[in-house]
């Protein structure tokens, strides 16, 4: 760091052309990265149901249409009127566009044509499956619905495809939208943290250079790993609020080095040392909490975690090549455009009087504050405890949005076709099962409540398929019941019983969830512990903050629940209660983890600080909290402007992504940092900077320092 912080400030014009060129040109390259996006990645690849999936497929080819069209006619004509029409339209289709299947109700008949007939016979549909390997993607998709309309005839659009269309359209606007108001609000915030506009500036600047980093990230991502559209905005909002609280953390200490009577050169070399290490340190905390995500087995989690990997690293990078270089270039014109000439010095003045003041406050009682802290927080985490995963579905779009109306007519004007499971009889030893081995598995699965019918629909040389279908009205419990009946049937002899399907498929991914959800807190909790031991030379400082991290998460995710599942207040959020979505569950483990982690470091870093010094405990905690109560709360409000721009989002999935970080932040960087851990550090006293002689030699060797 310290060859380092010399290079920055002897080069500091190479170094910040070199970076901001860098970043412009990657991020313009990486702004293809929309195009090839996936919409997938929520399956466990190594389940049963994935299994099923691909058996099917191979043997009976696509069984899940792309598009689903469905025809009303105009008033006074019927189905049969507009067939001649729907099905010249859909020829032309098939001719013009490369296509697996092109099914229709005009076109099948006896039960597949009743499936395709709305219950009241005012609506008929068509199922189109495109040829896979066609080229066919999000940025052209759209275009094959305009092909599929029929003068005079109302159609709406339904179809996995349609959805994840309309899912990764949204998100691209919603991207947009968060960070044209969070960029200028955040800039405003600045302009009164820091008490002038080129202080301000700074900060917002790396933030912008953020975004581009994201998107270079991403594409380069996509050349050897699917990569989730929900990655896009989850890389860039995050990338850009760890950008600007970095930024923020690092000019602080720079005017503070200036204010010490430092010369700015001097300046940018204690603030790369201080702040600077600490940022690379947050960093690799951060790191190592979202390197956790990439246990699971699904996509889409691995891809997230990929991109906030990318978005953490893009941050600390950037913090510490352009924002020092800028600086050094700067100096005291860091200060400059303020509406007054000590407007920064009397507002960091007053900051430092008013944490002081709390802190001192706290630590006068200390056993009262931590007690009614603690309490607070268990009360706000009790509906943790009745918590369930779910999935996303197409509900999650607004109820505005063409797909999802299209689907609300598609499952409920029309008969529950596809809604069941797909059972697999496969031989084991070599032969094939038999037809009467697949009647047999028919009949059984008949047998089990919840099953309104069960039917042989295709066989190859290897394996016979069984189509389940589910009692009306059969809730999502009901439906995992069935599968697990149908997992326990008892095969024919030599052969096995694979269960698939949409349930089977849900219950896989979450059932894997829950599985290496334990495998990633370890990796999280363990990796801290070593990185914080090795930064202050404790075993008690890292232990407590795993568990503040872990009340902070408990608090989040029961205020979650309490909202999103149970309901309460999630009609002012425009959303209906369901069960929790695991995949963003994870993120915000991961996030709200990392983040709680890295203002402890902030915070306790002063205090070592001071503490290697001389100061006493009290002393310190003292220290610290002046020096960095203004910081901590100042970044994590910003960062609530900035990830809290997901609640503007037309997806309840965002939305529940963007209440769960402002909950998170507000209480961990007041309520647990500047409150809770204070009156934790007065209470355990000297014990706090307690480790065993052999630990303490280790640190003296291989301590990073603070």
């Amino acid at each position: 760091m310290t060859r380092w912080a010399s290079l920055v400030v002897t080069r500091k014009w190479w170094v910040l052309v070199l970076a901001v060129l860098a970043v412009i040109v990657s991020g313009v390259w990486g702004t293809g990265v929309f195009s090839k996006l996936s919409q997938g990645g929520f399956i466990d690849p190594g389940s049963e149901s994935a299994e099923v999936a691909q058996i099917v497929e191979d043997n009976l080819g696509p069984q899940t249409p792309d598009i689903i069209a469905i025809y009303t006619p105009p008033e006074g004509k019927t189905l049969e009127d507009i067939g001649p029409a729907v099905t010249e339209n859909l020829t032309a289709f098939e001719n013009e566009v490369p296509t697996h299947s092109v099914n229709s109700y005009w076109s099948t008949e006896g039960a597949a044509k009743a499936q395709m007939t709305s219950t009241d016979g005012s609506m008929a549909s068509a199922a189109i499956t495109v040829d896979p390997d066609a080229g066919i993607n999000v940025a052209n998709f759209n275009d094959l619905l305009p092909k599929l309309e029929v003068p005079g005839v109302d159609v709406q659009f339904a179809g996995n495809s349609v959805v994840g269309v309309a899912f990764n359209n949204r998100l691209q606007s919603d991207l947009v939208l968060a960070e044209g108001i969070a960029l200028p609000v955040t800039l405003v915030l600045l302009v009164f943290i820091f008490g002038g506009l080129v202080a301000a500036a700074v900060p917002v600047f790396v933030g912008l250079l953020s975004i581009f980093s994201a998107l270079a990230t991403l594409r380069l991502l996509t050349l050897f790993t699917d990569v989730s559209s929900f990655a896009i905005n989850v890389t860039s909002l995050l990338g850009l609020g760890l950008a600007i609280d970095y930024g923020l953390f690092i000019v602080g200490r720079f005017r503070e080095e200036l204010d010490s009577g430092a010369s700015p050169l001097e300046a940018t070399k204690r603030t790369v040392l201080t702040a600077g290490r600490t940022v690379l340190f947050s960093g690799l905390l951060l790191i190592c909490a979202f390197s956790g995500m990439l246990v699971f087995p699904q996509d889409v989690i691995k891809s997230l975690g990929f991109g906030a990997i990318a978005a953490v690293a893009s941050a600390a990078l950037l913090s510490l090549t352009a924002v020092p270089a800028l600086l050094a270039i700067l100096g005291h014109r860091i200060n400059a455009l303020s509406w007054r000439k000590d407007a920064a010095k009397r507002g960091e003045e007053r900051a430092r009087k008013f944490w002081g003041s709390v802190v001192t406050r706290v630590m006068g009682k200390p056993v009262a504050v931590a007690v009614t802290i603690v309490i607070g927080l268990l009360v706000l985490a009790a509906p943790l405890t009745k918590a369930t995963l779910g999935e996303v579905t197409y509900t999650a779009l607004p109820e505005s949005d063409s797909a999802r109306t299209a689907t609300d007519t598609l499952v409920n004007e029309f008969p529950t076709t596809g809604n069941g499971a797909t059972v697999i009889l496969r031989g084991v030893d070599g032969s094939p099962p038999t037809p009467a081995d697949g009647t047999a598995v028919a009949a059984k699965a008949q047998g089990i409540d919840g099953v309104s019918q069960a039917t042989m629909v295709g066989a190859s040389a290897d394996m016979a398929a069984v189509q389940v279908t589910y009692s009306e009205g059969a809730d999502t419990d009901q439906q995992s019941d069935v599968v697990s009946s149908l997992r326990a049937l008892d095969p024919p002899d030599g052969t096995e019983i694979l269960v698939g399907g949409g349930q089977a498929t849900v219950d896989d991914g979450n059932a894997a969830i829950t599985e290496w959800l334990p495998v990633m807190v370890a990796i999280m909790v363990i990796s801290t512990l070593i990185l914080l031991f090795l930064a202050f030379g404790s075993i008690v400082l890292p232990i407590k903050a795993v568990l503040m991290a872990g009340i902070s998460l408990a608090a989040t995710f029961g205020v979650l629940t309490f909202v999103f599942q149970l309901g309460h207040g999630a009609g002012l959020l425009g959303v209906s209660p369901s069960p929790l979505e695991p995949t963003f569950v994870v993120l915000i483990l991961a996030v709200v983890f990392g983040l709680s982690t890295d203002y402890e470091v902030f915070l306790m870093s002063r205090m070592v600080e001071a503490r290697s010094e001389g100061a006493s405990t009290e002393d310190a905690v003292k220290f610290g909290a002046e020096r960095t109560g203004r910081i901590v709360t100042a970044a994590a409000m910003l960062l609530v402007i900035v990830t809290g721009a997901f609640t503007i989002s037309g997806l309840s999935i965002m939305r529940f992504l963007g209440v769960g970080m402002i909950v998170a932040l507000i209480v961990d960087a007041t309520v647990v940092r500047m409150l809770l851990v204070p009156s934790l550090v007065k209470l355990m006293g000297e014990a706090n900077w307690w480790a065993p002689k052999w630990m303490k030699r280790v640190h003296e060797k291989v301590g990073i320092g603070h």
